[in-house]
């Protein structure tokens, strides 16, 4: 039996939704959202009927019968720590997504989508590998300050479905290898994958780590603090410094990585400067994750949009090549590992996990 699937990806002004069968995608959309559309809701929780009727139309226009879906999948959000893996959606999930236990993201609406048109419709509804799994080994978690312990806050649902891919691909199992994963995007998250659990990983959705597109990485400390309490900046501001317009942003004034090697070939010394720091800082990432794993890495797997450029990869392969094997897996398909997620369990190859 071939399911049917209907996926839900909600981002701040869009809504991405997919239909499949099994892994084969039918239909795909990207509903936009304008800003005076998203403005008139005080809380992304206050959007959902909005998104939900967004949803319904397009497949109405598109002649989709939905009394033909088997499931419903939503990206996962900003919950309380939780282990990887398909999460059955339940009361406790739908009222910490309503809140945002751990902060408000417009991924708070895919378990809440998700859950409503499922109900509707009769079948189950699941959430896959949210943002803030959390398989930390314990000495991962330590700072230095108590108050402030390391978090995981990472690409997961990217990060696990190729670290899936390559353990089917490589016959070996990804309960079976250590891994570096390296997801290159707006962001950057490296994470060591042990046994089929992530046991490090940089907080990627705060910005640490090596710099970014958009993100400034793990800047130096006692310096942070001094511009905090400068008086030149509101905590609003540092934030945004750090998150969303630092790394790339703030040196170049761009967000996208082939504007930083347009700039390269045409000789601009100084966007070489930082395009190699770049390199060298997810290197030193990768190298951190590989004393992580006692040096027993069986693949280092990059994985992103910014996977896409042959020069980034070559460059970081000077850097890590001698640690193990290079697997590339460019872009990040999230529609995809969605479905897959659902599809792992409802044919009964994992358990749905209880939030």
């Amino acid at each position: 039996m071939i399911l049917k699937l209907l996926i839900i990806n909600p981002g701040s002004t869009s809504t991405k939704i997919g239909v499949y069968e099994g892994e084969k995608e039918i239909l795909e959309e990207t509903l936009r959202h304008s800003s005076e559309e998203i403005e008139k809701y005080k809380t992304i929780y206050d959007q959902f009927e909005f998104r939900k009727e967004v949803i319904i139309n397009v497949l109405k226009e598109k002649n989709f019968d939905m009394n033909t879906l088997d499931a419903v999948v939503g990206r996962g959000g900003m919950l309380k720590p939780m282990e990887g893996g398909t999460y059955a959606v339940n009361e406790q999930m739908l009222e910490d997504l309503k809140v945002g236990v751990q902060g408000q993201h417009a991924s708070n609406l895919g378990g809440i989508l998700s859950n409503q048109i499922g109900k509707e419709l009769g079948i189950p509804a699941f959430i896959v590998d949210p943002v803030v799994v959390d398989e930390l080994q314990p000495i991962a978690r330590l700072s230095g300050t108590p108050e402030i312990p390391r978090k995981s806050k990472f690409h997961a649902l990217n990060q696990k479905a190729v670290a899936k891919r390559y353990g089917k691909e490589s016959g070996k199992g990804y309960e079976n290898l250590n891994l570096i994963v390296t997801h290159l995007g707006g962001g950057v998250s490296v994470g060591a994958h042990k046994n089929g659990k992530v046991i490090d990983v940089n907080n990627a959705l705060d910005g640490d780590g090596a710099f970014s597109p958009e993100r400034a990485g793990a800047v130096p400390v006692g310096d942070l603090i001094k511009l905090c309490y400068s008086g030149k900046y509101s905590e609003a501001e540092v934030c945004s410094r750090m998150v969303g317009k630092g790394g790339f942003v703030a040196y170049l004034n761009t967000n996208d990585v082939r504007d930083v090697l347009k700039l390269v070939s045409e000789g601009n010394k100084e966007a070489e400067v930082i395009y190699n720091a770049f390199i060298y800082q997810v290197a030193k990432n990768i190298g951190e994750m590989a004393t992580v794993l006692e040096g027993k890495v069986d693949a280092i797997i990059i994985t992103g949009g910014i996977a896409y450029s042959e020069k980034v990869i070559a460059d970081i392969k000077k850097r890590v090549g001698f640690i193990s094997e290079i697997v590339v897996y460019p872009g990040e398909d999230e529609l995809l590992a969605l479905a897959q997620g659902a599809i792992r369990v409802i044919s009964g190859e994992e358990e749905a996990k209880v939030y």
